[in-house]
Formats: structure tokens, C-alpha cells, sequence
């Protein structure tokens, strides 16, 4: 509405915010963003940044589905591990990607990859040195871009979406458009969704709703929460990570 459009932004930045506490020049060496969701074009260029101080590495969030819970913890705590040796070579984007799944590789669950690696950096203490930036098939509707988002994620490239733009105007279900065009309109109308979200908490810049975790879980039992979601209201409990 018109009204968001006004007191929302939906501009924000990612990088590494450094000391909160201990502001220096360096702190606002950060990426400026129009938008957290991001094109093919836009994500290529970070993942191959060499500008200033930047640097990018892209962790793969797969795992072996035919070895059930234990293989799919265990590929967690492989990106707490890389993820904390990328911070300490000078990392500061950590981009998180499912694109080379296959039948032995099943994408872990988004928002338990970005959330679980948000909150592991945060009880680390690194959490302000390092970008968490998305790529991946799963996220389509405004909900899953919100709680991703509000889950601490920078900015997210929704492959996926894109692909299926440009097959449904090969197919000719959409006409009258270019793909780049109409992939355009999927990203504005993405944005609008979740500023027409943060709005309705009253929180006016995107950058503010990134990490506020304003959600409540149903049906996740209390170790998940706590390890993966840390600090998310949960009445009602439910499954783990074998559901």
C-alpha cells in the first residue's frame, strides 16, 4: 500500500557489521541493497566479489537422506564447522546454497540451515563479522522470505522461482512478457509482501526485522528450538528432526 511504501524500507545491507558497540570507520564497509531478494545476476557477483574487504564463500546445505536424522545433524554441525574456519581466513558472505542436489543429496530444510548457522555464530560471538546471504529452490511464497529474514538471513536468491517464470512463458502460460521482465515483477511483488509483513509489527526497515524472530513454533519439539531456533516461543511441542 501506499502507506508502507512511505515509512517502510525495504532497503538493507550485509557484510560485516563488526563491533556494535565499538563503531569505526571499517563498520560501514557493507553491501547496499535494494531489495533482500536478489536475482541470478545479483548473486553471481557476490559470490565472485573481490572488492575492498569482501569475501564470499558458498557452503552447500545438503545431506544424505538414505542416512536418515543422523546424517542430516550431522551436515549441520559441517556448517558450523566450515562456516567458523571461513570467519577466521577473513571471510565476511557466507552464502548458503542447495542448488547441487541430487537423488544422495537432499536440501536441508532453509530456514533450519539459516536460523541453526545464525544462532551457532551468535553463541560463537562471530555472528557481526560475517553476511548470511541464501540460494536456494524452496522459498516461493511472502512467509517463507518473512521468517527467513526475521531467521537472520541477509538476502536470498529463490533460483527456483525464476526458473519456473521462465518455463511457464516457454510453455506460453504467461504471454506478453519477457522473462526478465516478469522476474522483475515476482521480485517486487516478494518485496512488497514482506514489507506489507514488517509493517504490520510496526518495525519500518527490513533491516530492523532481520533476526527479530517475531514468529512462534508449532509442533518442534524443545531440543530443536533450542538448538536450531534458540529463544523462539513454542506452547505447543512436537517433532524433532526425525519427523
Amino acid at each position: 500500500s501506499i502507506r508502507e511504501e512511505i515509512i517502510t524500507s525495504a532497503e538493507t545491507t550485509i557484510g560485516a557489521e563488526r563491533n556494535l558497540l565499538k563503531p569505526e570507520p571499517e563498520s560501514c564497509h557493507l553491501i547496499e541493497l535494494k531489495t533482500p531478494i536478489l536475482s541470478n545476476e545479483e548473486l553471481a557477483k557476490l559470490k565472485h566479489i573481490s572488492e575492498g574487504d569482501f569475501k564470499s564463500i558458498t557452503l552447500p546445505i545438503l545431506f544424505n537422506p538414505k542416512n536418515g536424522v543422523a546424517a542430516l545433524a550431522a551436515a549441520m554441525e559441517e556448517i558450523f564447522i566450515e562456516a567458523d574456519r571461513a570467519i577466521e581466513s577473513g571471510v565476511n558472505l557466507i552464502i548458503l546454497s542447495d542448488r547441487n542436489l541430487s537423488p544422495s543429496q537432499a536440501p536441508i530444510p532453509a530456514l533450519l540451515a539459516v536460523s541453526g548457522l545464525h544462532h551457532h555464530l551468535i553463541r560463537n560471538g562471530t555472528r557481526t563479522r560475517v553476511g548470511l546471504v541464501l540460494e536456494s529452490g524452496e522459498p516461493r511464497e511472502v512467509h517463507h522470505f518473512a521468517t527467513l529474514i526475521g531467521y537472520g538471513c541477509g538476502a536470498i536468491n529463490p533460483y527456483l522461482a525464476f526458473e519456473t517464470i521462465d518455463a511457464m512463458i516457454q510453455q506460453g502460460t504467461l504471454v506478453n512478457i519477457e522473462t526478465n521482465k516478469a522476474c522483475k515483477n515476482y521480485v517486487k511483488a516478494v518485496t512488497k509482501g514482506v514489507v506489507k509483513v514488517a509493517s504490520k509489527i510496526g518495525i519500518s526497515t527490513l533491516q530492523s526485522y532481520r533476526g527479530a524472530q517475531i514468529f512462534e513454533a508449532l509442533g518442534l519439539n524443545k531440543s530443536v528450538i533450542d538448538k536450531y531456533f534458540t529463544w523462539t516461543a513454542s506452547r505447543i511441542e512436537g517433532v524433532g528432526l526425525d519427523a
